[in-house]
């Protein structure tokens, strides 16, 4: 006997909402254009307008203009959490990160593809490759599966001001952060000291004009500036993912459970450590001695004795190879 089902009864597959694509990629926009603010319209407003009068003290200028940059960077953070408002849309601060890394990957694999070849083959490859390269983007990001990691991304932590369970593990979260700090301080002190950074990092294009673009100004300032911006967050953010501090926090309720020695007995133990440290090396000293006093005896001859000529000692050791 047939049975009628109805068309609405079959399970389906939810096809994923574009609003957290679309506000990853609006986000990505306005990354996008905090940054050439930042590092192109406030350099050349400065070069024209403030420059001119601080001529005479170069390092006080561009330490002054670095500092401008990042105020202006932290005025456009401020109002990107306006923009979001107090309910954003889950992932969008992962997806945003996400089109930005994905943008800048096709960029330079364009730019690598297009000055490899001569006459303009080159172009028309690395311009074949990025349009495929963007179609194939657009549909992971769009679909569940490129949600997904937008969503994963966010809820580890990374780009949030949130602390997690900031009253346990504090002790473990300071030294965690203060060897995160001690370790990129060197790196990009070692990086500032070495001067290998260009006075501008400058990518050449495949056009004639521009036949460049340049990505950081003074890179030799900025570039440091920037690593130790990153760092600090680095080291804020790695305390507080979930995964990790909840490690740091067991950690610390582990060493809260040993039982450490008073200072009276901390001594009373050093001096029982280095004086049976002494002992013993007076003993294998005298065990040393004893043994090497008794081979090198005529009746045992093992070891060649200290007196007679040299022919003699010679005769000892053949014997004792005998």
């Amino acid at each position: 006997m047939a049975t009628a089902v109805e068309p609405g009864s079959q399970p389906q597959t939810p096809t994923p909402s574009l609003g957290l694509p679309i506000a990853s990629l609006l986000g990505a926009a306005y990354v996008a254009a905090a940054i050439a603010v930042a590092f192109y319209v406030v350099p050349s407003v400065w070069a024209e307008a403030v420059a001119p009068a601080l001529a005479g003290v170069g390092f006080v200028e561009v330490l002054a203009r670095v500092v401008v940059q990042l105020a202006v960077v932290g005025a456009m953070l401020w109002f990107g959490r306006i923009l979001l408002g107090a309910a954003p849309v889950k992932g969008v601060r992962g997806g945003t990160f996400l089109v930005l890394v994905t943008a800048a990957a096709i960029f330079f694999v364009w730019r690598a593809l297009a000055t490899s070849f001569e006459s303009g083959i080159g172009l028309a490859v690395g311009t074949a490759v990025a349009l495929f390269l963007v179609v194939v983007a657009g549909k992971v990001l769009t679909g569940a599966t490129g949600t997904g990691w937008m969503v994963a991304l966010e809820e580890q932590g990374w780009f949030s001001t949130a602390g997690y369970k900031k009253s346990l593990g504090s002790r473990a979260r300071r030294l965690t952060i203060l060897g995160f700090l001690i370790l990129g301080g060197t790196g990009i002190y070692s990086l500032a000291s070495q001067n290998v950074l260009p006075n501008d990092w400058v990518v050449a294009l495949p056009f004639e004009n521009p036949s460049a673009v340049t990505l950081i100004p003074d890179a030799q300032y900025a570039v440091p500036v920037i690593l130790l911006v990153l760092t600090l967050w680095f080291a804020w953010r790695a305390v507080n993912v979930p995964t990790f501090a909840e490690f740091l926090i067991a950690t610390e309720a582990e060493m809260n459970k040993v039982s450490w020695s008073t200072k009276k007995r901390l001594a009373q133990d050093t001096v029982v450590v280095l004086t049976t440290t002494l002992l013993m090396a007076l003993f294998l000293l005298v065990v040393d001695l004893f043994w090497g006093w008794l081979l090198s005896r005529e009746i045992v001859g093992v070891l060649p004795g200290k007196s007679g000529t040299d022919k003699e000692k010679a005769g000892k050791v053949e014997r004792a190879r005998w």
